[in-house]
């Protein structure tokens, strides 16, 4: 495996921002090459036809990779499409089905996607929000949140739609996702599990998970960018968020990009395929990583296990995480705060603030994340310049 990649007139980078975007497999490539000149899947002669059989086939292969049947995968622009069409969906034909407002159930630690479908369903259509309680590794207490779901206080509010990101994006912790639905269903509440940064890292059984519906997106295990998935369980209903010609079960109206959909479907098996071997490899390099990392003075670590196994996320005290991925980015390496970025402006991380991270310290975020191509090269550009930035960093000093 090798990041290692020549850019701007040959200079070498090193990408260790898994979690935002992996780069192409190359069996996505060579699928979406082959598939680049098919017709509308929509259309009714030959050509449409081949495009159909196309397209099918990659939905038969995603739903085999993740423990589902064809006709629940519904094929999205990508996670965050997936995310509001999930829950949503769930809440509003819940409220329909009811006659009225109700309970959307989340955390504190959702990415924006989740986090602003919530508030949009607060704001236009009345839903009270509950948030779970988290511990300070940023995972849900069952426990607690099943005390606040008894409260008297929530008498007379339904419980519409339960939602919770199954791995951090920031931290890369895994949540009990598990106890998670067995509690939403003490309250016959349909889950939405945002699974974006999980699949294609860990195993995914959708059929046995319980979940009512699953975002998945292919640019986040080595599949192309612009595309992926909502598993919806058979039998279940979520309102579609757009009107038009009904494809996608009626969930997801529009023509599917054909070449995307045989991409995402290709680097999930092979994703899936490699995902063992993958793993003992990426692990190695972080535990490299994170070692260097944990000699650094003034340093606090964010990630803790259950994780997934690409993730290093810490912070420096005495700089800003500004500082530190634009010295990086220099360097020859791409790296990322993990704090929520709108158009790569950087803010302060709720997921941190939950956690009970102070402002300072989350100030000093930085988030490294391997995937399946990265190398000890990788790992060794880090590591011949991270004292240095980090030194030159806290020289520039805290804005």
């Amino acid at each position: 495996m090798s990041s290692t990649s020549a850019f701007r007139g040959g200079v070498s980078r090193h990408h260790l921002d898994h979690a935002a975007t992996s780069p192409l497999r190359p069996e996505a490539r060579a699928a979406m090459i082959d598939a680049l000149g098919a017709g509308n899947p929509n259309a009714q002669y030959a050509e449409g036809r081949a495009a159909r059989r196309i397209l099918e086939e990659s939905r038969e292969s995603i739903a085999a990779d993740l423990g589902a049947e064809p006709v629940e995968v519904i094929f999205t622009s990508g996670g965050t499409e997936a995310d509001n069409l999930g829950v949503r969906g769930l809440y509003l034909a819940g409220a329909k089905k009811r006659g009225g407002p109700g309970t959307v159930t989340t955390t504190p630690v959702e990415h924006d996607a989740i986090r602003k479908a919530v508030a949009h369903l607060a704001d236009h259509h009345g839903a009270r929000v509950l948030e779970a309680p988290v511990d300070a590794a940023g995972r849900v207490v069952v426990g607690e949140l099943r005390g606040l779901c008894d409260d008297p206080s929530s008498a007379g509010f339904p419980h519409l739609a339960w939602t919770c990101q199954w791995a951090n994006n920031e931290t890369g912790a895994i949540q009990p996702i598990g106890e998670f639905i067995a509690a939403a269903g003490e309250y016959g509440a349909p889950v939405h599990v945002d699974a974006v940064q999980a699949i294609g890292h860990v195993p995914v059984d959708f059929q046995a998970g319980g979940a009512a519906t699953m975002a998945a997106s292919a640019h986040k295990f080595g599949g192309p960018r612009g595309i992926g998935a909502l598993l919806v369980r058979r039998g279940v209903s979520p309102a579609p968020l757009n009107a038009g010609g009904g494809q996608e079960r009626g969930l997801r109206s529009g023509t599917p990009d054909v070449a995307a959909a045989a991409g995402m479907a290709a680097a999930l098996r092979a994703a899936t395929a490699a995902m063992e071997k993958e793993r003992r490899a990426v692990v190695k390099l972080r535990d490299r990583l994170l070692a260097a990392v944990r000699e650094l003075e003034g340093v606090v670590v964010h990630t803790s296990e259950p994780a997934l196994p690409g993730h290093v996320h810490v912070s420096v005290s005495g700089a800003e995480g500004d500082s530190l991925i634009m010295l990086l980015d220099a360097a020859g390496i791409s790296a990322a705060t993990g704090s929520a970025c709108a158009a790569g402006v950087n803010r302060a991380s709720h997921v941190l603030e939950a956690m009970g991270v102070d402002v300072a310290t989350s100030r000093g975020a930085l988030r490294l994340t391997l995937g399946w191509d990265s190398s000890d090269a990788d790992v060794d550009a880090v590591l011949s310049v991270l004292g240095d930035t980090v030194a030159r960093a806290r020289a520039a000093g805290m804005a």
